[in-house]
């Protein structure tokens, strides 16, 4: 080697806080020379410097200068932009960070899935602390908030915060870029055993087929990667069913309502009326095949009570949560997909009435006034189970007596 090659990775912008900015300049000689300034140097500045040595160690850089523009970042996120800067500039190693990865018992294909907030795969500092708002799933995202010239480092970040970051006991969901991008990204991610992947812009099943082909060869054995096609296009709703049936990983359908309502050239209003044959579409395809239907974001962050009616909204018609872009949102949307007090003390009391009537050998159920028939008990039921799953009534609850005995 004959010439310097620079590879950078971190945040450009001055005055950034609790992140780390990572210069490899790779040489022809020299050894190693690490440039440390860090807000926490005094009390930490040795260990980054032992971290620093051993990635150098693992990624065979003996003649490299390292400068480290530490402002507060936590442990993953260093190991993480050092090894993006490190491939930036042309080497090649084990990158992952040298810790004790928790244990996470694997994701239940049918979980309750209410509210997905989603964080920027290239900003650490907010996945720091997103378990303690409690949302049903976090997506690390790596398509559309993350700019194209980070993509490749918002990988390692990603890659590190599912090894290292404790969300709560959140379902940890990745989305991934689209096309050959979206595989390069599984290859990173994948074997530190996200619980789910997104797939952004899906139009068939065979876009679903080569993901879930790719995250068979690189998945932790014995952990199921579930998958959740987005559809954001004409196409794509078009094709729902096909894409909800294209392989058994796929567990849920959901939509991305700003690219769709762009492809059919409309404006995306407050009322949705313009994309309400898509949400039904998706609603009816992904119940067809046992899955989940899971609507869009609200974008107005500001405005919690159009949320409101619109997450109420969004259940009536089938769906079972939506996504978030701020954590504000996440107890709003619990409410509206959570059943009310009524709905379950209603529920229970017809399924207890179809339990007396099963024991009595009767195929009629009554309670007060009104026969209950079959569909009845089936929905009562599924809203009995969601309540549980939403810790709303205990295990097999069996206290409430119907009004009028069958």
């Amino acid at each position: 080697m004959t010439e310097r090659t620079i590879g950078t990775a971190g945040p450009t912008d001055e005055g950034f806080r609790s992140d780390v900015r990572v210069v490899v300049e790779r040489r022809p000689h020299g050894g190693v020379e690490i440039d440390l300034r860090s807000k926490v140097l005094s009390l930490y500045g040795n260990s980054i410097r032992r971290d620093t040595a051993s990635m150098l160690e693992r990624f065979g850089a003996r003649n490299v200068r390292v400068t480290i523009d530490d402002q507060g970042a936590l442990p993953f996120m260093l190991h993480a932009r050092l090894e993006a800067a490190l491939r930036a500039a042309g080497y090649d190693g084990d990158g992952r960070p040298p810790v004790t990865a928790p244990v996470r018992e694997p994701s239940p294909r049918a979980r309750l899935r209410r509210s997905r907030l989603y964080l920027p795969g290239g900003e650490p500092k907010f996945m720091i602390n997103a378990g303690l708002h409690r949302p049903d799933a976090v997506i690390l995202d790596l398509e559309d908030s993350v700019h194209p010239n980070h993509k490749h480092a918002a990988r390692y970040l990603v890659r590190n915060a599912i090894r290292c970051v404790d969300f709560g006991g959140a379902e940890i969901m990745v989305r991934i870029n689209q096309g050959a991008l979206g595989l390069e990204d599984l290859d990173v991610v994948v074997p530190e055993g996200p619980d789910l992947v997104l797939i952004p812009k899906t139009e068939t099943a065979d876009q679903v087929r080569s993901v879930a082909e790719r995250i068979a060869k690189l998945a932790p054995r014995g952990r199921p990667v579930w998958l959740m096609p987005i559809l954001e296009s004409a196409l794509g709703v078009e094709n729902a069913f096909e894409i909800a049936r294209a392989h058994e990983s796929v567990v849920a359908l959901t939509i991305g309502l700003e690219d769709y309502t762009a492809d059919l050239g409309v404006v995306k209003t407050e009322g949705g009326a313009e994309s309400l044959f898509a949400r039904m579409r998706l609603v009816n395809a992904a119940r067809a095949a046992g899955l989940q239907a899971i609507d869009s974001v609200y974008g107005n962050v500001a405005d919690l009570e159009g949320l409101a009616t619109w997450a109420a909204a969004s259940r009536g018609l089938g769906f079972e949560g939506m996504g978030c872009v701020h954590p504000r949102q996440i107890a709003p949307i619990h409410a509206a997909f959570d059943p009310s007090t009524i709905e379950i003390e209603k529920a229970l009391r017809i399924e207890v009435a179809f339990r007396a009537a099963e024991a009595a050998g009767r195929g009629v159920v009554s309670l007060g006034s009104r026969m209950i028939d079959p569909p009845v008990v089936l929905r009562a039921r599924r809203l009995v189970e969601r309540a549980r799953a939403a810790g709303l009534v205990p295990p097999d609850d069996e206290t409430s007596q119907p009004e009028t005995a069958p």
